[in-house]
């Protein structure tokens, strides 16, 4: 029998309570403020000694706490800390021992038209005490500043709180400009977590930009991506290894980065007692995992390939990031598990939970011995558990959006539609709770990226507009990533064309189809998706009445042009190209064509999409004399991280669409 940690009462008073469920079928605010709440837990680990759960929850409509909870013992989870979330947001808090913490937290500012974002990390006690910024300090002496406040590279597991940090070394110079301190690149140090003590583990490389450890505390795999002449990163990373007990360094592999997919090996994942390395590289023309040997032979062997679509995710467990498998996402997503006790878990776990077939393994004690997992499905939003193995005890922590408890969700359903030239395009489809699935108002919804893929699941943004009436189809259309290389092409930018034309085929499949009620078909999107909204409304003006763009691309030349000033400039060249695709494939030198009403929705910290792209759009269009509505939010960056600030964006979208379908 499954233990509830935390009763609904404490739930409700920790998160806000949801509305009567009859509010639900009158209210859209009500509906909208369910929906857009944040998730209950953005992340949560283990403590070593698999006692005690850290959770970073919601506080307020844009900040987060961390709490801490003792699922053996039940009762409320204590508040340790919290941000605001204006600037700083708290984004993950790791166990270095049973009462200390490492955590990590972004700070997103606006200066004048400079958005800067940067990254700091922090110990703290489980008691929230013995606060300390592990990040360096950068004084007055510093040549620049440098937003990479350093990454936890590796936990150790010794037990004393020394861990290992990948950070970025800023030479410093004295009054009179001689250098005092020539360290400048990546490097990675042992640090103390109570006294501060920092040891050189690797010495600072300019060129460096990734290490690898084997968990236990070595650095087995290094990165090296040179800057070119231009002031630019080269589009190729260069990795080397070590043999166990040696200090040199041993070529690797070489991957190109392509804009949207990578050539080569890139390595992931270090197995010490295999001396191995795990890592993604193509088998005929898709990506699967192979390991590499790590003695000298550099021994290829593939681990796992799939016919249909890539191997995109490792399966790694517990402190020392052990790899126990891999998955693919087909139809569904589907764990590989190397490791059999896991496989067999894994399998009766998801029997044992009903609707909640997605299965994975989050965190583990230092013994493996307690499993902290989260389990969820299309039509449950999911919850963490903790399983015990000795006394096959499973403990629900927490439901991960308490909001919807009393909520019906919509089944989510694989389907392919054909495109224009025959090719089957798979998508997946929300319907309405009891609905016959015809003639209904639908919305297509093309997914961000474009080097992503929607998968089977819990989508927030689709529920509610299911609950609000709206057949959804999410289509994996050509340009998406997953699929292979073919699949992908020259992904979603430099190959729009049949990208959007794909995404014009799904709604023309629901209208023949019956699902959609003729005049009464829209297209809402994010990003990537929001560009492909505006863009479907150039090249087929008359398929969609209504069009929603969430922090889109406007302007193919323009939103390079963001890009200009940071190192990454080439790659966002390659994958948008040069050439008269350009002007054609931008909504924003089109927006006469277009003849739908448009709504569009930006955060003025959007590093990703700069909000002023969606300004453009808003003034072409008026130029152009057509109906268009922006709504900025201030504060809030391309997810739109903000409980208040998304539920404001379902209520008006939804109104948006009642008043142009005519509902």
């Amino acid at each position: 029998m499954r233990k509830r940690v935390i009763s609904r009462v404490a739930i409700a008073a920790l998160l806000a309570a949801a509305a009567p469920m009859s509010a639900y079928a009158q209210n859209a605010a009500s509906v909208a403020k369910a929906f857009g709440a944040r998730e209950g837990i953005s992340q949560i680990s283990l403590s070593p000694d698999g006692n005690r759960v850290a959770m970073i929850v919601p506080a307020g409509t844009r900040g987060a706490a961390l709490m801490i909870a003792d699922p053996a013992k039940g009762g409320m989870p204590v508040s340790i800390m919290q941000t605001s979330g204006d600037p700083e947001r708290l984004v993950s808090c790791q166990w270095a021992t049973t009462e200390r913490l490492v955590c990590r937290a972004v700070v997103m500012t606006r200066n004048s038209n400079l958005i800067e974002g940067y990254t700091r990390l922090f110990a703290i006690d489980a008691d929230g005490k013995d606060f300390k910024l592990i990040t360096a300090r950068v004084n007055e002496r510093s040549l620049y500043f440098h937003g990479n406040g350093g990454r936890v590279l590796d936990l150790t597991g010794d037990g004393k709180g020394n861990i290992l940090v990948a950070r970025q070394y800023v030479p410093e110079s004295s009054i009179d400009r001689v250098v005092q301190k020539n360290d400048e690149g990546l490097g990675v140090e042992r640090v103390d977590l109570k006294s501060l003590q920092r040891r050189p583990v690797e010495r600072a490389k300019r060129d460096a930009v990734e290490y690898i450890s084997d968990g236990l505390g070595t650095v087995r795999i290094m990165g090296v991506r040179p800057t070119a002449g231009t002031g630019y990163s080269v589009s190729e990373i260069s990795y080397f290894y070590r043999k166990p007990g040696l200090k040199t360094w041993e070529p690797l592999s070489k991957l190109a980065l392509l804009g949207g997919r990578f050539q080569g090996f890139n390595p992931y994942a270090v197995d010490p007692k295999l001396n191995v390395v795990y890592g993604f590289d193509d088998y005929n023309g898709r990506q699967a995992l192979w390991k590499v040997a790590l003695d000298g032979t550099l021994k290829r062997d593939l681990v796992l390939a799939n016919s249909q679509v890539d191997v995109d995710d490792l399966i790694q467990i517990g402190r020392h990031r052990r790899v126990v498998g891999a998955s693919v996402a087909t139809d569904f997503r589907r764990p590989a598990f190397f490791d059999t006790e896991l496989s067999a878990l894994s399998k009766a776990l998801a029997k044992a939970l009903p609707n909640q077939p997605l299965v994975s393994f989050v965190d583990a004690s230092t013994d493996e011995s307690k499993l902290l997992m989260f389990a969820g499905g299309d039509t449950q939003p999911g919850a963490f558990y903790l399983f015990d193995k000795q006394s096959r005890k499973l403990a629900e922590v927490l439901p991960v959006r308490a909001d919807l408890a009393d909520v019906p969700l919509a089944t989510m359903k694989p389907v392919m539609f054909p495109a224009a030239d025959g090719t089957k395009i798979p998508g997946y489809l929300t319907l309405p709770v009891n609905s016959d699935g015809k003639n209904l108002p639908a919305i297509v919804m093309p997914h961000g990226g474009p080097s992503s893929r929607d998968e089977w699941g819990f989508d927030w943004w689709a529920q509610f507009f299911a609950a609000r009436g709206f057949a959804v189809l999410q289509p994996n259309f050509r340009g998406s990533a997953g699929y292979g290389a073919d699949w992908f092409a020259d992904n979603g930018f430099k190959s729009w064309k049949t990208a959007i034309g794909d995404v014009n085929d799904a709604g023309r499949w629901l209208l023949s189809s019956g699902i959609a009620r003729p005049g009464k078909l829209a297209i809402v999107g994010w990003s990537y998706g929001g560009y492909a909204a505006l863009q479907s409304g150039v090249v087929d003006p008359d398929l969609y009445k209504a069009v929603i763009a969430v922090a889109p691309v406007t302007d193919l030349a323009a939103w390079k042009q963001e890009f200009f000033d940071r190192s990454n400039y080439p790659q966002v060249l390659k994958m948008v190209g040069e050439g008269p695709h350009i002007r054609e494939g931008s909504p924003a030198q089109n927006a006469s064509a277009i003849r739908a009403p448009v709504l569009m929705f930006h955060g003025d910290l959007d590093l990703n999409v700069e909000v002023e792209e969606a300004r453009l759009m808003e003034r072409a269009l008026r130029t152009a004399g057509k109906n268009v509505t922006l709504h900025e939010y201030k504060g809030v960056a391309h997810s739109l991280e903000d409980s208040a600030v998304r539920a404001d964006m379902l209520e008006k979208s939804d109104s948006f669409l009642r008043k142009s379908l005519g509902l």
